[in-house]
């Protein structure tokens, strides 16, 4: 889960159709080169991808970037659409709404959505739904989104539906006092509770990755409190005290018990039996779940709490452990009683920045 601040601004694109004269100083450079310095604005690698489509007509005729000119020539350019301009666009879809008032709305994110539009996925976001189901909401910078959840992990989001709640939301995020309960299924047997406290920052081998770092991250700091153990992997509650960027991934992929199924920080070689195998493949995603949600009502000054049940994929997967550990009774909630042990504290007695598998 990834904090997003209140004032960030999209980025919008495209435009009207340009002629231009190439002036006679410009002779004798390339296409490219002397339409960056015609349209300062855009970049000399969007410029260049624009000639390559063709959008980018020299005397009305295609060009290569690489075309020397000789002054006088017409340019016409037609940017092409920027799907960035069109992000925000309200798109109807079912969203499975918890709770919602004036002030607030919370929702079960379900499996393959994202929640706000970005490269690759410009449209049928979450914020896409959120302001069909709420045109208001395209007065609120991100449509009310405070807070992230990665495109394949399920469960509970809160949205503010004012202003002043989402600042209010924003800087409850930030002293921590949003309260962030997740259940998941690691591989291996984690052997006790306890804490996973790194820094956790870009992957310098992988930019397209978070990996726990010496130098350089952001503080990071995850609860882990075990609800099950099976035969070759554990049911795990994670409690966030932060919220990085694919944290708790990240943190029991260090821990050596990655997410079972997870395509980026995963084992895929885990050893477990056919059975287990095929409900981990079938899953497609990593068996994560943001169970509890709670935090200070904006409007009412109240502690509000709200629970999402466990979404059929990991619940299948759960029984099959259970089935093959020899638990006679089906996989089902944990009781009452075990479930707010959680103060943001160690209460466990334990501090371990790596949980090891025992051999």
């Amino acid at each position: 889960m990834e904090i997003i601040n209140a004032g960030d601004e999209a980025e919008f694109g495209g435009g009207e159709t340009l002629n231009l004269r190439v002036p006679v100083d410009l002779a004798g450079q390339r296409l490219d080169a002397a339409l960056a310095q015609m349209l300062p604005d855009y970049s000399r690698s969007r410029l260049s991808a624009w000639i390559k489509d063709s959008a980018v007509l020299l005397d009305d005729a295609p060009a290569a970037p690489k075309h020397k000119l000789i002054g006088g020539e017409r340019i016409t350019v037609k940017p092409p659409d920027d799907p960035a301009a069109t992000a925000f666009a309200p798109e109807a879809m079912d969203l499975n709404i918890v709770y919602e008032d004036d002030t607030v709305l919370v929702l079960d994110k379900p499996a393959g959505l994202v929640v706000h539009p970005a490269a690759g996925n410009w449209s049928g976001t979450l914020l896409n739904g959120l302001l069909a189901h709420c045109p208001a909401l395209a007065q609120i910078p991100r449509a009310g989104i405070v807070h992230r959840l990665d495109k394949d992990t399920t469960g509970l989001m809160v949205v503010a539906k004012t202003l002043p709640a989402q600042n209010h939301l924003v800087k409850q995020l930030q002293t921590r006092s949003v309260k962030r309960i997740y259940r998941a299924v690691a591989d291996g047997i984690v052997p006790f509770d306890g804490k996973i406290e790194t820094q956790i920052g870009r992957d310098p081998h992988n930019r397209t990755k978070m990996a726990v770092v010496k130098f350089g991250g952001k503080d990071a700091l995850t609860h882990i409190k075990v609800l099950e153990r099976y035969r070759t992997h554990s049911y795990i509650e994670c409690a966030l005290a932060t919220g990085r960027t694919h944290q708790i991934r990240v943190h029991l992929r260090e821990a050596r018990h990655p997410l079972a199924g997870d395509p980026v920080y995963g084992n895929p070689r885990h050893a477990c039996s056919d059975a287990v195998k095929t409900a981990v493949r079938a899953l497609a995603r990593q068996a994560l779940h943001a169970y509890r949600l709670s935090f200070v009502h904006p409007q009412s000054g109240d502690t509000v709490q709200f629970e999402a049940a466990m979404p059929d994929d990991i619940y299948h997967l759960l029984s099959v452990l259970r089935h093959e550990s020899g638990m006679d009774s089906p996989f089902g909630r944990v009781p009452a009683d075990d479930d707010d042990d959680w103060d943001g504290d160690d209460e466990h007695g334990v501090e371990v920045l790596y949980v090891r598998e025992p051999c």
